[in-house]
């Protein structure tokens, strides 16, 4: 018996591999592993409870017990788009753990939603979940846009998570540190106050560590500056006062 075990994060892309899986084995071996970093648009959930009751398959939600900036502050260090410890602690790690205890490699199959335009990041994928086998049904043809997703989804009667209505992707309610300087833009744009709970939660662990450390950079004449999101929210509402 091989188990089917879906990296189930949440996002159009994990829930529209968890549907071919279905489709090509049935559900009796089928877990959706969830990793929750306490952080999450609640919608999220929504979406999680609203496709598993669908596919009539309970998800096993694992967790580290942290927030992001808590782990932050644990290992004093502030993550960005070019080391974000959190995607580790927070979601690899807490995963690993129940595989470890639940998931036999010679008889498990894992699953990841990478969709055709993201088949770079499946060797690194591949290699980091080893002992287990990896597979990627997303990047198998009939290829699907995310746009494909959605409408498939709500073809089903299921609603696609909120946060896409203006973000990439449906992580961390937002505020991924992992995201650039347009995603955040497109933060205090869309929902103002969780760019300032973010702003905050910033300031916080510059405070903590007695350093001018950031989130964001960006480059000005060749040059790469720190930009924090305090600075980006002053330059945005600066910019809305320009009269157009």
């Amino acid at each position: 018996m091989t188990r089917h075990i879906v990296q189930y994060s949440g996002g159009i892309g994990s829930w529209a591999a968890a549907m071919r899986v279905a489709e090509r084995y049935g559900t009796d071996d089928l877990v959706l592993l969830t990793a929750d970093s306490r952080a999450e648009d609640p919608d999220l959930w929504r979406f999680v409870a609203d496709t598993s009751r669908h596919l009539g398959v309970e998800p096993v939600i694992v967790s580290d017990g942290r927030t992001p900036f808590e782990v932050f502050r644990d290992v004093r260090f502030l993550g960005n788009s070019r080391l974000a410890p959190c995607s580790h602690l927070l979601k690899q790690a807490p995963c690993r753990r129940w595989l470890e205890a639940n998931a036999d490699p010679d008889e498990t199959v894992l699953y990841v939603g990478y969709d055709h335009t993201e088949e770079r990041r499946v060797p690194g994928t591949r290699k980091g979940w080893e002992p287990w086998q990896v597979q990627f049904p997303m990047t198998e043809p009939p290829h699907l846009t995310k746009d494909d997703m959605f409408a498939w989804c709500r073809d089903l009667g299921i609603t696609p998570p909120r946060l896409y209505r203006w973000a990439d992707h449906n992580n961390c309610w937002g505020r991924c540190v992992r995201a650039g300087k347009k995603h955040w833009s497109a933060l205090w744009a869309n929902d103002p106050a969780g760019f300032a709970e973010a702003e905050a939660a910033e300031q916080g662990i510059r405070d903590h560590l007695g350093k001018p450390v950031t989130i964001l950079r960006e480059v000005r004449r060749g040059e790469a500056h720190s930009l924090t999101l305090a600075e980006l929210r002053q330059r945005l509402e600066n910019e809305a006062e320009v009269p157009r």
